[in-house]
Formats: structure tokens, C-alpha cells, sequence
């Protein structure tokens, strides 16, 4: 039976930033493993790798002057320096999974996000925040990737980007992941409902077909009564 509506194929730019520490990695990861209709663009960055990080999945690494070549070029949809290092979204792939109907995560920082949202403002902005300060520092410390004065500068950056939350589409509070990440997950199939992703709308001559189908019921009542 062919549906009253059929929707845009397009899938969805999702931006999601948060403070460092405040979990949206995982978040993110928790989302692609239960949403195969997902698809993440990885950032590139001229910042040193780190123990936990595996070069083309958690970031394409780049040296600083080689990062510079290639924003003359023209590569990045956004860029920005974060703690003194160069963040950037490639454009390759994005538009081609957006028209293949898959929706792309971009996991970027603030200045990134701002930038896109100038560039598409019709994206998904979505914005991970810790509980508290005290828990963000906590974590900030417990990951042990960084120097004290890492973390400090860190913690203070946070106050910083907290205040553009308001920027945002959406907050999350991820206190307990499990419920962050069911809480985003929402955040996506609600924006998937929306009416202005509707193409078109089939009535065509139901009326007609309604019509004829209580004739139809009427005949066969009448049948039976004979």
C-alpha cells in the first residue's frame, strides 16, 4: 500500500561539541554501534597523538604546516585552533553520505560549530554538558593525558564554552551514559519526523477510494440480508 508521505532522503548534519571531559566521545560511540543509518566525519588535527589514539579513526593526524596547506587548498568545511592546535572538518564524504540518507555526526569543538551553523543553519546543533564542574574536573584529571597546566587550561576553557550553549539546538546533561546517549538518540529520530523533511504529500483521489470502499461494504451488507 503506497504511504500518504514520503520523506526527504537527505540525511541529517548533526553537530555535537561539549568541554573536554564532559564525554561526548563516548556518547558518540555509543550511538553508532545502535544506529547503523549513522555516519561520523573524522576531524583532522595537527595535535600530537596521544596512548589511546589510532591515526584515521579518532583523527587524521597532520603536521601544523602540512594542516596550513591545506586551508589555502580549500579542505576543511570549518577549522579552528583549540589549546593551540588546528581542528578541522574535511569536506570530502559529508555530501555524499548527507544524499546517501545517512546522517553525519560532525564531533567538533565550538568555534567549529559556530562556524557551521553560518554555513548550514538548518543543521542539528547538539550540546554535551558534565553534571557539574567539580565531576568535569574529576574527569579531566582521572583521564591522565595531561600536565596539570593542561588541565587547568582546560577547566578554564570549559567556563568559557559553556556559555555558548545557548547557541544550541539541544543539551544533554550526560551524567549517567546510558541515559545520554538514549536521550540524543531521541533528539535524532524526533528531528527525522519533522514536517519540513515531508517531499510530498499522496492524497491523490482517496477520497474516491474511501468512497468506493463503503459502497463496497454497503453492497455486501445488503447481500447478506437477502
Amino acid at each position: 500500500m503506497e504511504q500518504i508521505v514520503k520523506t526527504k532522503e537527505q540525511g541529517n548534519l548533526i553537530v555535537i561539541s561539549a568541554p573536554s571531559g564532559a564525554g561526548k566521545g563516548s556518547v558518540i560511540s555509543r550511538l553508532l554501534e545502535r544506529e547503523p543509518n549513522l555516519w561520523l566525519s573524522i576531524s583532522m588535527t595537527s595535535r600530537q597523538i596521544r596512548d589511546n589514539d589510532i591515526p584515521g579513526v579518532t583523527y587524521y593526524f597532520v603536521t601544523k604546516e602540512e594542516f596550513e596547506q591545506k586551508i589555502k587548498e580549500g579542505t576543511f568545511l570549518e577549522y579552528a585552533t583549540y589549546n593551540g592546535n588546528y581542528y578541522g572538518t574535511p569536506r570530502d564524504k559529508i555530501r555524499e553520505k548527507l544524499d546517501e540518507g545517512k546522517d553525519v555526526i560532525l564531533e567538533i569543538e565550538i568555534q567549529g560549530a559556530l562556524k557551521v551553523k553560518e554555513l548550514v543553519p538548518d543543521a542539528i546543533f547538539i550540546f554535551i554538558l558534565p553534571p557539574t564542574m567539580k565531576e568535569l574536573r574529576r574527569r579531566l584529571v582521572n583521564r591522565g593525558t595531561d600536565s596539570m597546566e593542561k588541565i587547568l587550561d582546560r577547566f578554564q576553557t570549559a567556563y568559557k564554552e559553556i556559555n555558548e550553549v545557548t547557541k544550541y539546538n539541544y543539551v544533554v546533561i550526560n551524567d549517567e551514559l546510558d541515559k545520554a546517549v538514549e536521550k540524543v538518540h531521541a533528539i535524532l529520530l524526533s528531528e527525522r519526523c519533522r514536517v519540513d523533511r515531508i517531499e510530498e504529500v499522496y492524497l491523490n483521489n482517496m477520497e474516491e477510494e474511501v468512497h468506493e470502499l463503503l459502497v463496497e461494504k454497503d453492497l455486501d451488507n445488503s447481500i447478506r440480508e437477502i
